[in-house]
């Protein structure tokens, strides 16, 4: 366990930030709230971690830059400059030097200088149309290919990343596409970079692609499902724009799948997704020499699980609720990749992401 371990959740509906320490044992010692804006949801961190980044996706749309105390896990506000929509997602490149972000109603991709003081620039370097409802966006780990899931047009866009001067171009093809129906979503790449791994919103499925290291194309192999075949659920469908509160409401049934986040352990063993409708964390098992990927089972979590994130010890999950008003901690098995809940804490309303930094 790093000496200082610090999570950060966003709280859509409070308009803030919830700040804990991760104590070696699990356990989550609240810190200040800190003020952001009305439906803050997105957040990143700077690869430094010098810099935590948070978006809000209610007028004026915003990202916030705060610098993270190295010491105390404190947040102290930086700047903020405007965004050129909407945005559910946000990272930023390799270097820390540009922040890219994707918009679900505008249907784009944006990037934005950011300086060395943390501060992002407010014109944007360049604005790309995409698909529809473009979901979220990340570079690999060389920094020269960037990824943009559109769950409305079932694909994923392929774009060379200049990390010079943050431009995107189209790669050839321009998209990697999956089954219609699936709803990609959030992705994740493996630490040696081979693989890309892709949630399906509307299935629960997990797509693997290999990633070429010469082009930055992408392949489909495979694919898994982080469901068990008695969970009572069938394929979901696009959800409207986030309403005023932070959250989007469930469908009268309850029953459409509704697949959120997706994380790898460090060490590349393990992988996890949330599905919002049952409550759930489903974990695979990862073969490191295919990629592909192993169903190890299901656990509950918090009311409507839409982020999470790991430690740098791949020890502990923590998990966040848009419908709950506590964050749990889970442990993870080091040999079985197991969930098992270890507390929940006070939380805020809304809650929707998760980050965590670890300093030695």
């Amino acid at each position: 366990m790093a000496a200082g371990t610090f999570v950060y959740v966003s709280n859509a509906a409070d308009g803030d930030i919830s700040t804990y320490r991760l104590e070696a044992s699990g356990d989550l010692r609240a810190g200040p709230r800190v003020k952001a804006a009305p439906v803050v949801m997105p957040m990143a961190v700077s690869p430094d971690r010098r810099f935590l980044y948070a978006a809000t996706r209610a007028k004026p749309y915003t990202v916030f830059a705060y610098a993270i105390d190295r010491e105390t896990g404190a947040l102290k506000p930086v700047d903020s400059a405007p965004l050129a929509e909407s945005m559910p997602y946000i990272s930023l490149d390799r270097a820390g030097r540009f922040l890219l972000a994707a918009s679900y109603g505008a249907h784009l991709a944006s990037v934005n200088a950011v300086a060395a003081d943390g501060r992002v620039s407010p014109k944007p370097v360049q604005v790309v149309p995409t698909g529809r409802n473009a979901h979220s966006i990340g570079v690999d780990r060389t920094n020269r290919f960037v990824f943009v899931p559109n769950l409305g047009s079932d694909q994923v866009m392929q774009f060379t990343f200049d990390e010079a001067s943050g431009r995107l171009a189209s790669n050839t093809p321009a998209a990697a596409l999956v089954d219609e129906g699936t709803g990609p979503r959030h992705f994740v790449t493996s630490s040696d970079n081979r693989f890309l791994y892709v949630l399906g919103e509307f299935t629960a499925k997990v797509i693997v692609f290999s990633l070429d290291a010469a082009s930055g194309l992408l392949t489909r192999i495979g694919e898994a499902t982080g469901l068990p075949a008695d969970s009572g659920l069938r394929p979901g469908a696009a959800r409207g724009p986030v309403v005023a509160g932070g959250t989007v409401p469930p469908p009268d049934t309850g029953k459409d799948i509704w697949a959120a986040d997706i994380h790898m352990t460090p060490d590349g063993r393990f992988l996890y997704i949330s599905e919002r409708t049952g409550d759930t964390l489903a974990g695979f098992g990862v073969n490191q020499e295919t990629g592909l990927l192993a169903y190890l089972g299901s656990a509950p979590t918090e009311r409507q699980p839409r982020g999470f994130a790991i430690d740098a010890s791949g020890r502990f999950l923590v998990a966040s609720g848009e419908e709950s008003d506590t964050v749990s901690v889970h442990s993870i098995d080091r040999e079985s990749g197991a969930l098992g809940q270890l507390g929940r804490y006070p939380g805020g309303k809304g809650a929707n992401w998760v980050e965590i930094v670890s300093f030695d």
